[in-house]
């Protein structure tokens, strides 16, 4: 079955070629790039500005493609990953399930630059590690693999992944509505599994954690609880420090999936920079509080 229709990837790149372009697509690239035939890749690279790839289309997990060549037949092109077997993909699935925010950034568009490590609990990679584990095939007499046709194509594929992420997982085994299904499927089970701990910890029955019926803490309905702690602290062990410089929780997060806006190319950079001055000033005024606090003279006692 075709999963993606020739109109949905681009085959010919502009004369800026790819232009800045996220992570994920560079990776993809710095593969082809160390070919050691440069004069290939120089004539692949002017293929797909020139519009020599005809076609390109998934046929389940295989990217075909017809690319003209000297002959008067477009050569036939396959390229392929070597797929995860359904033990390695639940052992994804698990990591990717412990960690909401790889999901986020993928149903976002945004591949985590950490995605590895959910790959790395099965013991594969997600992004081949060298040029020799892409697969492909073309039908041109060029012994050389990839010759300039399948180089070309290489390079268009970058244009697509940079459009949908999931293009690498389909590579690996699994579409885009596999993965998000059974992503989804599991986290309504760790959802289940964690009311029935809490309806235990609680006194109440699965039953009621099932219907909502569990007492709630306070500090859900109550922000100001978020950051209060009313126990009495040994002065001693307390130590007021700001945080290291660059350490905030927007670089713990990691790339937020914020949209582009074309009319306003430099929005979301702005949007940040509003946002980490903000979260300075508060940090600055959360120090000040917590000095005057802690310089406060004791009550007198009689």
């Amino acid at each position: 079955m075709t999963l993606s229709t020739p109109s949905s990837i681009t085959t010919q790149l502009g004369q800026q070629g790819l232009g800045e372009q996220p992570w994920w697509v560079e990776q993809w690239m710095e593969l082809i790039n160390s070919y050691r035939y440069k004069k290939r890749l120089e004539r692949a690279w002017e293929y797909a500005r020139s519009g020599n790839v005809l076609s390109i289309r998934f046929e389940g997990r295989r990217v075909h493609a017809r690319v003209q060549g000297t002959e008067k037949e477009p050569y036939k092109v396959k390229l392929w990953l070597d797929v995860l077997s359904d033990e390695d993909w639940a052992y994804v699935l698990e990591a990717l399930t412990q960690k909401a925010r790889w999901s986020a950034q993928l149903l976002a568009g945004v591949m985590p630059q950490d995605i590895e490590r959910a790959f790395a609990a099965s013991g594969k990679r997600l992004f081949p590690f060298k040029l020799q584990e892409v697969r492909s095939e073309c039908s041109c007499p060029d012994k050389a693999n990839p010759c300039k046709h399948v180089s070309a194509v290489f390079y268009l594929m970058g244009d697509r992944f940079s459009e949908d992420p999931f293009v690498l997982f389909q590579l690996r085994g699994r579409t885009r509505g596999q993965l998000l299904s059974e992503l989804a499927k599991r986290r309504r089970k760790a959802l289940a599994k964690q009311a029935r701990v809490r309806a235990a910890a609680n006194g109440g029955s699965p039953a009621q954690a099932a219907a909502g019926l569990l007492p709630v803490h306070p500090a859900i309905t109550d922000p100001s609880r978020w950051w209060r702690y009313d126990a009495a602290l040994d002065p001693d062990l307390v130590v007021i420090t700001p945080a290291l410089e660059g350490d905030t929780g927007l670089d713990a997060a990691g790339p937020l999936p914020l949209a582009e806006e074309p009319r306003c190319p430099g929005a979301n950079r702005l949007f940040l920079d509003q946002l980490k001055l903000q979260g300075q000033q508060m940090a600055s005024l959360a120090m000040a509080a917590a000095m005057d606090h802690g310089s406060a003279e004791p009550a007198p006692t009689s």
